[in-house]
């Protein structure tokens, strides 16, 4: 009998201390994400299964080439029709970083800043372009971002929602930036999908 209750509490006390360990952790370190849609392959399928870090931005910026996680704005709600009370989260990656000009001609990509006051067009081996779908070749606009926003698009860049069509994304809706991949288990990888070798 003292045997069982010694188990029983040494189950508990494992129990108490992992939910001690594990809900911090939850709440404010990592999160789980599961991808839902195409709009950032062929870089993140849907059903992918992601851990995402909340930590790092509390010390750095956003840097261009990160895929990143973030509360939908109420632009992106409006154009769906959802309510704008409605709580969603999509995956994009960061093209422009605030104080930034972005250009968009098509499916070209051109950043001015203060290195580049002419202009750069990003060599973006990441992007997915589906010729089947014509409407994204006459997209044309030029956006300067505020000091807290970003320009974030898709991969797949005939079949996204993102910065090209409700503007730019506050850094405040950011909730983080991919850590893990863990499933599928033959691609398990760290920081999957970032790209920083924009030689600017």
């Amino acid at each position: 009998m003292e045997q069982t209750k010694s188990l029983i509490k040494e189950v508990l006390g494992v129990v108490v201390i992992s939910l001690i360990v594990v809900i911090p952790i939850r709440m404010y370190i990592a999160q789980p994400f599961v991808v839902s849609g195409q709009s950032m392959d062929k870089t993140l399928a849907n059903g992918n299964y992601l851990i995402i870090d909340e930590v790092s931005y509390k010390f750095q910026n956003p840097e261009r080439g990160e895929v990143i996680v973030f509360r939908v704005p109420e632009e992106a709600l409006a154009i769906s029709n959802y309510s704008l009370d409605k709580k969603m989260f999509f995956i994009k990656r960061i093209i422009g970083l605030p104080g930034e000009t972005v250009e968009i001609d098509g499916d070209s990509v051109k950043i001015f800043n203060e290195k580049n006051p002419k202009g750069i067009t990003l060599n973006e081996p990441y992007a997915f372009v589906d010729k089947l779908s014509p409407y994204f070749k006459d997209i044309k606009k030029k956006i300067v971002l505020k000091s807290d926003e970003y320009f974030v698009m898709g991969d797949n860049r005939h079949n996204s929602s993102d910065s090209r069509f409700w503007g730019p994304l506050k850094k405040e809706n950011i909730k983080g930036k991919t850590f893990l991949r863990l499933f599928p288990f033959n691609k398990i990888s760290i920081t999957p999908g970032a790209y920083s070798d924009y030689q600017f």
